[in-house]
């Protein structure tokens, strides 16, 4: 069973060692080969951050701690693929740590699993979210000098288990990836559904309808919302 847990906003720190315990303890049930191993969901909403991946390149941050501060953020270094990303006030985030060999999953087919999750969500909305080759998360105007990213995604597998996730602009002030080259990218832009609605959405329930589509493209029917 996935637990699905709402956990509003909060520091990037608390739910990233969240995210480790339930990581760590996953693997370990999977090692010993429980029938029911425990799986969670985390959704949540960041205080503003960027996170840069493990292979990500520092002058991709494109402003000094002071300046930082001032933005009332930090940048910390993670454990996840990728570059650079912001996190912040009214972008959803989600963090599945799940095993991948209850679902017969690779690491390729989980992230094009996630990208389908925010594009089907999408579409609920009319607006086209598409793949980029070569380029993880979900995108807008695809091939098009307008080309811009809705949806970044950036994971970590050990074990065939998974942490970290995506983060869908939902709300999101858009001033703060002008401090970044997101995802490493110069020449791409980033959006949000409200910029692109030109109207503000209703943020709790797209966290439940973005799980609900997770979930069932998962199959599974078993997740409990907490």
């Amino acid at each position: 069973m996935i637990e699905i847990e709402y956990c509003g906003r909060c520091d990037y720190r608390p739910m990233w060692e969240k995210q480790q315990r339930y990581f760590n303890n996953l693997i370990e049930q999977v090692r010993n080969k429980e029938e029911y191993p425990s799986e969670h969901l985390l959704i949540v909403e960041h205080n503003p951050v960027y996170t840069l991946g493990k292979h990500g390149k520092e002058e991709n941050l494109l402003a000094d701690e002071a300046r930082l501060r001032n933005a009332g953020a930090e940048c910390i270094r993670i454990e996840r693929g990728g570059d650079i990303t912001f996190h912040g006030p009214g972008q959803l985030v989600l963090y599945p740590i799940i095993s991948l060999a209850e679902y017969s999953l690779g690491v390729k087919d989980y992230v094009n699993l996630l990208e389908e999750t925010i594009i089907q969500f999408l579409a609920e909305y009319n607006i086209k979210g598409e793949r980029v080759e070569g380029a993880t998360g979900v995108w807008l105007d695809k091939g098009t000098p307008r080309e811009r990213k809705i949806c970044a995604i950036g994971v970590k597998c050990s074990h065939f288990v998974t942490m970290h996730g995506l983060a869908l602009n939902v709300n999101t002030d858009l001033n703060y990836f002008s401090l970044i080259n997101p995802c490493g990218f110069q020449d791409k832009g980033v959006t949000s559904m409200e910029k692109e609605l030109g109207q503000n959405i209703d943020f709790e329930g797209a966290a439940i309808r973005v799980a609900d589509i997770l979930c069932n493209l998962l199959n599974k029917q078993a997740c409990r919302h907490r």
